[in-house]
Formats: C-alpha cells, structure tokens, sequence
C-alpha cells in the first residue's frame, strides 16, 4: 500500500520528523519498505531572481544570466532566448542527476511506414539488439516474416519472446547467397512488397550483400562498409589498399556500372551517417547568423558552393564520449561503449582525412592516390595512434584520434567544387577527432603497449554498466567568419535509458540513424545507391531528432594555436591556424 505523509498527517497528531514517524511505523507493524521523497531530488535548486541577461560570446542562442540567489555575490548560468524574471537555478558545481524514466509505450511513437516484406538484420550485436525496438515502434511489419542472422546466440531469447526467427550462422563469401536468398524472398506470394536487409554485422562483404539485395530487389541500409575477413590486417595488403578510401570506391564504382534500382543506403549510423546531415544543418545555421543565408541548397553543387561562400576551411566530427563505467577497467579486457571488433578494425586501418583546398603543405607520413575521387589522403599511421588537436563543448579544448571513417571522404568530395575542366577548386579538409570513453582511452594504451596485440578479452559496456555520462557527437566547422562552430547531440545514458532499451547513448546514436536510413529508403524505394550525404537531411534528423537528447550549436574562438609555442619549439604556422599542421599532434 502507498499513502503520502500529508494523508497520515490529516488523521493522526504526527508532527515527528519523517525518519521517526517511519520507525514508528514499522515498531506498531507497519513495515515501510520504501519512502520516496520528491522535494530531496530538488534540494539542489534555488529560485533565483535574474537581474542582467547578456548574449553569451560564444552560443549563437544562449543568454549569460547573472541571477540573485539571495545568498551573496550574483551567479551565473545559462538562460534559453527569453528572458524571465525568476528561474529554478541549479547552484555551481552541483551534480543534478536525471531520474531514469521508463520507455513511453509503443502506442505514444509515430509508425512511419508499412515494410510489406520480410526483414533480414545481420548481426545481433549492440547496434542490432538496440534497432530491435526501433523497428518494432516505428514500423508496421510481419514478425513471421523477420529473421536476425548472427553466429553468436547469446541474445536469441530476446527474440523468441517475440517470435522473431533467428539463425546461428557467420555468412562468408561461399554461404550468404545461399543463405540470404530464401530468407530476403521469404512469403512470396503473400502481400507484395519490398524486402529489407539491414546489415549491423562486421567482417560480412557490404559491396556483396548490396548486389544481392539489389537483384533480389530489395531495400538495403549498412552502417560502415564492411569487408570480408583478412582485409584490415593483411599485411601483404600495402597502406594505401587497407584504407577506407578504397573500399569506397569499391562501391562507388558498383553504382556507376548498375545505376538506380532498389534503394540501398551506405553508410548510414551516426558517423558516418548523421554527421553527414548535422554537417547541412550547420551550414545552414552558420549562412543565417552571419547573413548570408538567402535559400537552402537543393543540390550537391548549391551545397559545396555555400559552404565555400561561408569560407569553412574543414569539418571536424568532433566526439567526446563521457560514458563513465561503475567498476574500473580490468587489465588485459578490451573495454569500449560500442563495438570492440569494429574500433580495432578501423583504429588499425591507416588515418584517413579529406583534404582540402586551402592546405598548404602535405604532412611527411601521407600518402595520396592515384585514382578514383582524389578528395582524401592517408597517414602511415594507424589512426587510433593518431592524435588531432579539436574542441567540443564539454572539454573545450582536446585531443582526438583520427580514426578513419567513410565520412571523411565522403563530406569533403561532397562538398568539392570543381572547375569547368574538373579541377577542384574548393574542398574542405574533414576528419574524424575521437574521444572515445576513458576506458576506451585505457583499452586503446594497453594494446599500443604491445605492440598492437589485441587483449585476451573484450567488452562492451551495456546500459546498466554505466555510471553516468553523455556521448557528445557533433561537427566543428571551422575557418568561416565566426571562426567555428560545433553542432551536434549531447545524449546521456540517464535520457537512453527512458528512450529505449538494449543500448547506451553510444548505441542509440547509431540505432536511431540507421532508422532513419531504412523510412528514407522506404519512402524512396528505387533511388539506387546512394550514400548518407546524399538523402534528405531535414526527413533524416526529423526521424532521429527524439533519439537525440539535446541538440545545440555553439560558437567557440578557439584555434589549434592558443597556448602555443609553449615551454618548447614547435613547427607551426602562425598565418593560418586551421592548416593541418597545426592539428595534427607530433
């Protein structure tokens, strides 16, 4: 039985402290098992009254308040566009926690289409077990007509208790065809409709399944392009072929031989994916706070042509993951917010950047190449021992790694302006800048410690293995008349855990992208291949937005320059502080 202490006080003369009147309780019988107390959540707030509302130098739609707590000196705190008399204040250096909440039910989510035919998820991993209940909300479909394919069965049980068939197999080169044909055309003959293939695996061909799934007429979302096993550790492979430029143009050249045709999006997670939109958004935020805004770009030129007309000189995905684990790292176990085998695979890979326009000098450990889009360089480095000077708003100022990713490559030839002889004109330089969790930190100096000799075991921190933290995921564009500008998501594992189930905020990020992918491809179910930049932006984050958390933009002036030289000489341009040079940390 429940009752409030206000009831209990209007039949009895209980004017004891509430710790008494519960031990009283439970000495005449009355065990109480629990007391919830609303006001102890608030004890970090005060009402303050705001005197002074000043714009804050470096977020566009902020205000610095300075507000009278009634306990001395002003304070200071942020305050959204309008301004108001009074606010609850959350005092300086105050841990406010969030109360977890429970998912909204099924019914409170938008259904945003009918998938006739059956699905087909590979890989039951992080990313596929948190898609589950995305898919479930946001899509009508036939669960007899759903298997997940996975040589792992660890999770099946999640899908027994919903009658969704699963499959214990690895696909290789040899078996998917046979696999996957009788599955993707599984209920012909019923209700006619598009199939679906949404492939969450690692070391599974993407190029491959792309082909099947576009004879077989279905539709096709990938959230990396994926190699079959041997590729990122062949050391008979020279850099230049290990790297993710290459694999690319592997694709891209699929879709130059068999144009249109069932829709297939590459690359579609957070990043790459997502970022390719916020990296829009921002562009266009920045064209209308510094008036240059005059309409949204609808093509791949009008977009590269503002971006150079604002005068961005690069695109940083500028991440800071601050998932923070309730029990330290054990030594010798891999320990990471996503997938382990994925941030090896790539963090092994060579460092990968777009290269722009504006770059003066190649750095002496890359390489180019020799054919295809000719938008990107490598390093002679692996990426998650390659560190870059960036900024986020939580750190400010910080060290990422250069991990390479398809976005790098695909924004900067995104954007690229060409002449009329096709020479390139305007390109941005663009990579990734990762902070991964702390003990991804830890993980990461442990196997560089040997050599590059992975740890004995992995894990992946799961929504109740996490203390406290956010995955800060945005763009930091720099170079253009405001200097730079972040813009991105700020989710926290106390919002994931009241938005959906099976994943972190890490997770979600990506689960909520790769939905975003499959109603685009939905509702566009003959436009070919096509890659993340290439989608509708605005329908992408209108589907994404609620998976989220907060999503800001703000201004910073700061350069890879401040603070430098320091107490030793460094090789640094002073003339232009957004050269690579500047960034790359040596």
């Amino acid at each position: 039985m429940k009752l409030t202490l206000s009831w209990l006080k209007d039949h009895l003369d209980a004017s004891a402290p509430l710790a008494e009147v519960c031990e009283t309780l439970t000495r005449i019988g009355l065990e109480v098992e629990h007391v919830h107390d609303p006001a102890a959540q608030l004890k970090d707030f005060v009402i303050a009254h705001v005197i002074e509302a000043k714009p804050h130098p470096n977020a566009d739609r902020l205000r610095v308040c300075s507000v009278d707590t009634g306990e001395g000196a002003p304070a200071q705190g942020r305050q959204q566009p309008h301004l108001i008399l009074s606010a609850a204040l959350a005092l300086s250096r105050r841990n406010i926690a969030q109360r977890p909440r429970e998912p909204a039910p099924m019914s409170q989510w938008p259904v945003h289409g009918k998938i006739a035919g059956p699905i087909v998820l590979i890989g039951f991993g992080s990313i596929g077990r948190g898609i589950l209940p995305l898919l479930e909300r946001h899509f009508d479909f036939d669960k007899s007509r759903m298997t997940v394919i996975d040589p792992d069965d660890s999770h099946r049980g999640l899908l027994d208790e919903r009658g969704i068939a699963f499959k214990k197999a690895a696909l290789t080169r040899d078996t998917y065809r046979e696999i996957l044909t009788p599955l993707v055309t599984k209920g012909e003959g019923e209700e006619h409709g598009f199939g679906f293939i949404v492939n969450l695996s690692v070391e599974v061909s993407s190029l491959d399944i792309i082909k099947l799934a576009r004879e077989l007429k279905a539709l096709y979302v990938d959230t990396v392009i994926e190699p079959w096993p041997g590729f990122y550790f062949d050391a008979n492979l020279g850099n230049e072929a290990r790297t993710n430029y290459a694999l690319r143009e592997t694709v891209l050249e699929e879709r130059r031989k068999s144009p249109g045709g069932s829709t297939a999006v590459s690359c579609c997670g957070a990043n790459p994916g997502m970022v390719s939109w916020l990296v829009k958004q921002a562009l266009v935020n920045i064209a209308r706070d510094t008036g240059v805004f005059t309409s949204e770009p609808q093509t791949r030129a009008e977009w590269g042509a503002l971006a150079q007309q604002l005068g961005v000189k690069g695109v940083h995905i500028a991440e800071r993951d601050t998932q923070r684990a309730k029990h330290p790292k054990p030594r010798n176990v891999f320990v990471n917010t996503w997938s382990v085998e994925g941030f090896v695979s790539e963090g092994m890979q060579p460092a990968e950047l777009g290269w722009g326009t504006h770059e003066k000098t190649l750095p002496d450990i890359a390489g180019t190449h020799t054919s295809g889009c000719g938008a990107a360089i490598y390093l002679l480095s692996p990426g998650a021992n390659t560190r870059v000077r960036s900024w986020a708003p939580t750190p400010g100022p910080q060290y990422g790694f250069l991990v390479t990713h398809n976005e790098s490559i695909s924004i900067a030839d995104y954007l690229t302006v060409r002449d009329a002889a096709g020479k390139a004109v305007y390109r941005p330089t663009c990579h990734y800048a990762y902070h991964p969790a702390d003990d991804a930190v830890l993980s990461l100096h442990e196997m560089f410690g040997q050599a590059g000799r992975r740890q004995a075991r992995d894990h992946i921190l799961d929504e109740h293995e996490i203390e406290d933290g956010i995955d800060e995921l945005g763009v930091l564009l720099y170079g253009h008349a405001r200097n730079a500008y972040w813009y991105g998501s700020q989710l926290s594992i106390e919002e994931t855990r009241g938005l959906a189930p099976y994943q972190n905020a890490t997770g979600l990020q990506v689960s909520s992208a790769a939905l975003a992918g499959m109603v685009w491809a939905l509702e566009n179910p003959n436009a070919g291949i096509v890659e993340a930049d290439e989608v509708d932006y605005r329908r992408c984050l209108e589907i994404q937005r609620p998976y989220l958390g907060p999503m800001i933009g703000v201004y910073t002036d700061w350069t890879p320059l401040d603070g430098r030289p320091g107490l030793f000489p460094e090789d640094i341009d002073p003339d232009d502080p957004w050269q690579f040079k500047n960034i790359l940390v040596r």
